[in-house]
């Protein structure tokens, strides 16, 4: 028996990783208390994800169980300690807002709950790869300190800018505004980076850009591609937060994500750091992404406009993803992000 553990296993990347390596033939163990639910109410519940997920793989068991529970933690790792193969570590508190809100519950998921994977790494299955979801919000807000020129729908770079292909890793994360969640994936991000180049575990950080796919539980705080798509079929308001709704995105999907961790999985590093997301290939403003949902469904979206931005928000992003690709040159990508949307339209019918 071979396993890989995933935590967030219910979430958008954590269930894509689960039906992904269930296909692959590894027995799969879930960590996912439907903890969204708690953060953004019935509209970020995951527990419809779960149920396919169980109706789907037969060698797929979840375990109700919250990051922060050391000792539940604890049994599941030594349990399946010399079978374990793989950690997927996706479990998360999302949200700016909510991490603005509550700062002490966001730290502990974000930040203790992945040292208490680390460790029990450290002590039940050392030579097991560990891959960690990070955010390109370890950046702050210092990518708005690029010279980003407004244009008709979109903020975007000069052809000749140095970032117009993308940020890369050695972008800073000083002397900015990260936001309370911003912060607490950032010491989570640096804590696996030194688990590899101190520790010597197989880890590795994947800075995300905007990802999503058909299993994402889109809320108003949280993932907006699927929360825009969700208000349009159901005729309610879509709020744009701030610099006109211009604000770019590259959008990777959940199934491009994942095939990452496969690639990164057969050739693991130690330490290691990729900037992740849809890159030149795969991008849109908000504004972008209403207009081609109304094109396609004939709807019109109801738009508010709320001039002020979110702390920390980006008002342009796209991922450099030349070291990754570098380092993985068979990895491709799939899906751009018209055809994201119409897989998000496809699937709320």
């Amino acid at each position: 028996m071979s396993v890989v553990i995933i935590t967030g296993s219910t979430g958008l990347v954590g269930s894509e990783a689960v039906n992904f390596f269930c296909d692959k033939g590894f027995d799969v163990v879930g960590i996912d208390n439907n903890l969204r639910r708690f953060f953004f109410g019935n509209d970020g519940s995951t527990l419809w994800i779960k149920n396919k997920l169980l109706k789907r793989n037969k060698k797929f068991k979840n375990f109700n169980v919250d990051i922060r529970n050391t000792e539940n933690l604890k049994k599941i790792f030594k349990k399946y300690s010399k079978n374990t193969a793989l950690i997927i570590h996706c479990a998360a508190q999302p949200s700016h807002d909510y991490g603005k809100k509550f700062p002490v519950i966001d730290f502990n998921v974000n930040a203790t709950g992945t040292l208490n994977l680390l460790e029990l790494t450290k002590k039940y299955c050392p030579e097991a790869p560990f891959i960690f979801m990070s955010t390109n919000k370890v950046y702050g807000d210092n990518p708005n300190k690029l010279k980003i020129i407004e244009k008709k729908t979109r903020w975007e770079l000069k052809k000749t800018d140095k970032y117009f292909k993308g940020i890369d890793e050695k972008f800073s994360i000083d002397e900015c505004t990260h936001s309370f969640f911003g912060v607490s994936k950032t010491y989570a991000d640096l804590i696996v980076q030194e688990y590899g180049k101190n520790v010597g575990l197989k880890t590795v950080c994947f800075r995300g850009g905007c990802i999503t796919g058909p299993n994402h539980s889109g809320a108003k705080l949280h993932g907006f591609l699927s929360y825009l798509v969700k208000l349009s079929l159901t005729k309610r308001k879509y709020s744009l937060i701030g610099y006109k709704g211009k604000q770019v995105r590259d959008n990777l999907h959940s199934y491009d994500l994942v095939n990452c961790f496969w690639e990164y999985f057969k050739k693991p590093k130690k330490g290691e750091v990729y900037n992740i997301g849809g890159g030149r290939y795969s991008n849109c403003s908000v504004v972008e992404a209403l207009d081609h949902v109304e094109k396609i469904t004939n709807i019109k979206i109801k738009r508010e406009v709320i001039r002020k931005p979110r702390v920390g928000d980006h008002i342009w992003y796209i991922s450099n993803l030349s070291k990754f690709k570098k380092h993985y040159p068979n990895w491709k990508q799939k899906y751009n992000a018209k055809k994201i949307i119409e897989e998000l339209i496809e699937n709320q019918n």
